[in-house]
């Protein structure tokens, strides 16, 4: 691999049954969905050379996979192993998602995306009774913050102020952070059942503190420090839920290289409309399509067919030879 580092793959946490090897092997940013699926036991379109994920045991895949991209980083002193990022383009784990979603729809597993800064949110299965009471809009993460038991109550904000926009948005972040998995620990059974889940979590907040105070303000690196430290007890408590059969992983970027990047709204900035498919693109087929198809195909052939023999059959059919009514008829006329 050549090319310019512009972030950090953290590993946290990980089971035995997944191996990561230690080491500074960069990894190219569009193939950290590869890593997820692989890791759950899933395969890809592309071989991926990459020697940081080792060969497992693959009869115990991960029950879950956690992974947090906290923008405005390059790099979070988290414990674990650690890979630097080549060409730190925009990506998501909708591939991982769908594969989930279509190998294990009678099992409805726990599938949830969600970016609060943008109040973007993603729910399949089970996630939708789970996360009923988790908040994902910007007034319902305010709101939440001023509750008796938010982590206002227990977090030292050091530098940081409750009456700040900025710091609320990225307090906001860290609460989104505990809740999901105080959700999760009232539905433990979610976390003991055979289907995998995934988490993919999108952090701004960060980066909104070092655009309003500069990175080298105080503020910034309390921030910093507060946040490695709720994503450590995140990756734990996580960890700890699925019974240590979890992968949680944290990807740091200051910017993302692609001018395709998705934009974050700020706080203040009024919702504008989205498009849902503003290029007309269609939608993406999924891996049943060429088996639906080959059977609506050979099944309407067939039936064409059976339709154009008996046409055939029917058209050149002598009455009084072939049809039993009308020999029968032609006895019953000769006996009268």
């Amino acid at each position: 691999f050549s090319g310019v580092y512009g972030g950090e793959f953290s590993i946290l946490r990980s089971p035995q049954s997944v191996v990561f090897r230690d080491g500074s092997w960069p990894i190219p940013g569009e193939r950290i969905p590869d890593v997820a699926a692989l890791t759950m036991g899933f395969s890809v379109e592309e071989d991926l050379p990459w020697p940081g994920l080792a060969v497992g045991d693959l009869f115990h895949r991960p029950r879950a996979t956690v992974l947090v991209t906290v923008k405005g980083v390059d790099k979070l002193p988290v414990k674990g192993f650690s890979y630097p990022i080549e060409n730190a383009v925009p990506f998501s784990l909708d591939s991982v998602a769908n594969a989930i979603h279509t190998l294990f729809s009678e099992e409805t597993p726990v599938v949830l995306q969600l970016a609060p800064s943008e109040e973007r949110v993603y729910m399949v299965g089970k996630a939708n009774a789970a996360f009923e009471d988790l908040s994902v809009t910007l007034r319902q993460l305010r709101n939440r913050l001023f509750q008796d038991n938010s982590i206002l109550s227990s977090l030292p904000l050091n530098s940081l102020s409750r009456n700040n926009e900025v710091d609320l948005l990225f307090l906001s972040e860290l609460q989104v952070l505990h809740d999901i998995t105080s959700l999760l620990s009232r539905h433990k059974h979610l976390a003991k059942d055979h289907s995998p889940d995934l988490y993919s979590l999108e952090l701004s907040g960060l980066e909104e503190v070092g655009k309003r105070y500069g990175e080298d303000s105080q503020q910034f690196k309390d921030a910093s420090q507060i946040l490695v430290d709720s994503l450590q007890k995140f990756a734990d408590e996580k960890f700890n839920l699925y019974g240590g059969n979890a992968v949680v992983e944290v990807v740091a970027v200051k910017e993302f290289n692609s001018p395709l990047s998705r934009k974050t709204r700020s706080i203040l900035q009024a919702s504008q409309p989205k498009k849902e498919n503003p290029y007309n693109l269609a939608y993406p087929y999924n891996y049943d399509y060429s088996v639906i198809f080959n059977i609506v195909l050979w099944m309407m052939i067939g039936l064409a067919l059976a339709v154009i023999v008996i046409s055939y059959n029917l058209w050149n059919m002598d009455p009084g030879y072939d049809s039993i009514i009308y020999r029968m008829t032609n006895q019953k006329i000769r006996m009268d």
